[in-house]
């Protein structure tokens, strides 16, 4: 009894930490609203790899991280509107819209009304707050899991730059281009043991600036040359924490979506600055598995 009570208050005090690092990341992207803003500063802040931090946002709030930054933007700007005497070019530059035409289409798709409107007494408003993270213990129900310790592997594969906001319509379209091509074949010709099994599905890193975007490389583990227009990425030895999906493969979205709100939080585990793997089987089994890389907080 007295080991479950400790293990209880370690997970509690590591969710607790945990919450502190995304509300500093929040911090630093809410005194930066009418400045430049770095996601992967912010990725930083929050001690976690820019591999992971917009996805993760995504999971935890329910939509994407640059959906909250121009809500927000748009909160403060109709605040401005209604309480100072400022020209509303000066507010649209303020906010970062380069025009006054862009920042009356994004003021009128959030708030159904034209900034100057907003001016008027009366004027209803739609106000997004600030977000706040905090541990709550979550779950109940099992998730089957496993830690392996994989040595260097390289995967090849073909790659497309994917929207966050969009990655469900966009990746099922390389998907479908890999199937034109005959490349699911080549998968299993060139494919060797020695890392995750089967089709692998990679959300690699990219330009992490101002835009919400990750590679997707549709492949498999290989040693061999890629082919002409594939691409190629070399992991070092890691610690993969491996969670199994069963089911059709769309059952991956609900492992992510448990992985970032139930099982990071309370684990003894960080993210390692690695992209995550999903690795689709053969159907026959059943079974999906989705690899994401970790370091031991002991």
């Amino acid at each position: 009894m007295k080991e479950v009570c400790v293990i209880l208050i370690e997970e509690r005090l590591w969710g607790m930490e945990w919450a502190k690092k995304m509300n500093a990341a929040l911090d630093y992207l809410e005194s930066n609203l009418t400045g430049e803003i770095s996601y992967a500063e912010a990725a930083a802040r929050a001690d976690c790899p820019a591999y992971h931090f917009q996805r993760m946002f995504s999971y935890l709030a329910g939509f994407p991280l640059s959906d909250y930054i121009r809500r927000r933007k748009l909160t403060l700007a109709a605040a401005d509107l209604q309480v100072g005497g400022s020209k509303v070019i000066d507010i649209a530059l303020k906010y970062g819209y380069e025009s006054p035409e862009a920042f009356t289409r994004a003021f009128g798709q959030l708030h159904g009304l034209a900034p100057a409107e907003a001016r008027k007494p009366g004027a209803r408003l739609i106000a997004c707050p600030r977000l706040t993270f905090q541990f709550e213990p979550l779950g109940g129900l099992n998730m089957n899991y496993r830690l392996e310790k994989l040595p260097p592997f390289r995967t090849i594969g073909m790659s497309a730059r994917v929207q966050t906001n969009t990655a469900f319509e966009e990746v099922p379209i390389l998907w479908g281009k890999a199937a034109e091509q005959g490349a699911f074949a080549r998968f299993i010709e060139l494919g060797e043991p020695g890392g995750p099994p089967g089709i692998l599905g990679i959300c690699a890193g990219g330009s992490w600036g101002q835009g919400e975007a990750f590679d997707y490389i549709l492949g498999t583990v290989s040693r061999q040359p890629a082919p002409g227009g594939w691409t190629d990425i070399d992991f070092p030895e890691s610690l993969w924490a491996v969670f199994e999906a069963e089911g059709h493969p769309e059952k991956l979205q609900e492992i992510w979506s448990r992985f970032y709100r139930e099982w990071l939080p309370a684990a003894g585990y960080e993210l390692a600055d690695l992209p995550a793997i999903e690795a689709y089987l053969h159907p026959e089994e059943n079974r999906n598995e989705l690899w994401i890389p970790v370091i031991s907080r002991a």
